[in-house]
């Protein structure tokens, strides 16, 4: 085995255990969750994962940053393609139905571990609100760009409104794992978009056309 594959063969061995810790919390929780079953769903020893992480919490924590960095890379799509606010606003809406279509059951890793565990330990609080934050923020600067480019309907602040749509996104999704129904998710993204667009009072034509072809 050459240098470059053990560097290698570390991190992969990390990355299998944060898929693992993944894949049991946002079925059972944290607390549902033994470094036993992670081990064995990641098909390694317990000394790797010491390697690796110093305890329960501590692999938690960064399955909390690995899903939050797969997350935003999959809104990174939303502006990779030249467009204005608005319209990368509605292609963010667009990744987010995608998600509902991708992910069986439409559960966040954030969401879950904000409720069961930001009331009783605090890293996983700022865990949590660094990831929500991020989000939000966003949605905010792109809501604050349309704002100042287009006009609006009705005076908004678009850090209210960016929260409103991330309470939304995530309490769908919590209420629809309860429902078994990604299509109520679905429902209310549509009502989303429709609030977003009812904030200006003349959305672009490409934005508008863009949600025609979506529907």
């Amino acid at each position: 085995m050459n240098k470059h594959e053990r560097r290698k063969q570390p991190e992969a061995t990390r990355r299998k255990l944060l898929e693992a810790t993944l894949t049991l919390m946002l079925k059972r929780g944290f607390n549902g969750t033994t470094l036993d079953g992670i081990c064995a769903e990641a098909d390694v020893t317990k000394g790797a994962l010491f390697h690796h992480f110093k305890n329960k919490d501590d692999i938690a924590l960064g399955a909390i940053k690995s899903w939050a960095e797969m997350g935003f890379s999959l809104y990174d799509e939303a502006f990779k393609l030249p467009g204005e606010p608005l319209e990368e606003i509605h292609r963010i809406f667009e990744i987010m139905e995608k998600i509902t279509r991708d992910f069986d059951p439409c559960v966040c890793m954030v969401g879950m571990m904000t409720q069961e565990m930001s009331g009783e330990n605090r890293a996983f609080r700022a865990a949590c609100s660094r990831a929500l934050q991020g989000w939000t923020e966003m949605l905010r600067s792109r809501l604050q760009a349309a704002k100042e480019q287009l006009k609006p309907a009705v005076d908004f602040d678009p850090a209210q409104v960016a929260w409103c749509l991330n309470s939304l996104w995530q309490g769908s999704m919590l209420v629809a794992k309860s429902q078994q129904s990604p299509e109520m998710i679905r429902n209310n993204l549509k009502l989303a978009r429709e609030y977003v667009d009812s904030l200006f009072t003349n959305p672009t034509g490409s934005v508008s056309q863009t949600h025609k072809q979506t529907k």
